[in-house]
């Protein structure tokens, strides 16, 4: 597996999520687990992508622009999360700002799979694509355990 099948594979949960969580009404147990999921999922993706995928990428000239937007991207949807975090999950406003969230989602995700995705590729190995893949997914199991355990105990 490389790094794009492994990254391919959270996007395609947080789709499912996002366009779940938008589907909710009020201050719902389904609401608030799905929100749950779909921050968990955004986290641990976004902590293994940054550390597997995008800080090697920034260490190249070619990849440092591309590498810089999508780190925006990532803070966005975290900013968005804070708010959703500190909303009432009855208060109108969150439903707005959680398909606020799942826009940025979807756009970001499109963004990386039908462009940036195409670049990386050109700047890294095939060594590369495959050794990136495996410590990314570490990561990422390693922080989705940690939300299960967190949930559990």
């Amino acid at each position: 597996m490389n790094i794009f099948e492994a990254l391919r594979e959270s996007h395609k949960i947080q789709r499912e999520l996002s366009e779940k969580l938008i589907q909710t009404s009020g201050d719902s147990t389904e609401r608030r687990e799905l929100f749950e999921q779909l921050k968990n999922e955004l986290f641990a993706h976004a902590v293994g992508e940054d550390r597997y995928f995008y800080i090697p990428l920034m260490m190249t000239d070619s990849g440092l622009n591309i590498t810089r937007h999508a780190l925006s991207e990532h803070h966005e949807i975290d900013e968005l999360l804070e708010q959703l975090t500190e909303t009432e999950f009855s208060n109108h406003g969150w439903l707005v700002t959680a398909k606020k969230l799942s826009e940025k989602v979807h756009h970001h995700l499109q963004e990386e799979e039908h462009g940036f995705f195409q670049q990386a590729g050109k700047i890294l190995d095939e060594k590369q694509k495959e050794s990136l893949a495996q410590q990314y997914l570490a990561e990422y199991k390693k922080y989705k355990q940690a939300d299960k355990d967190s949930l559990t105990g």
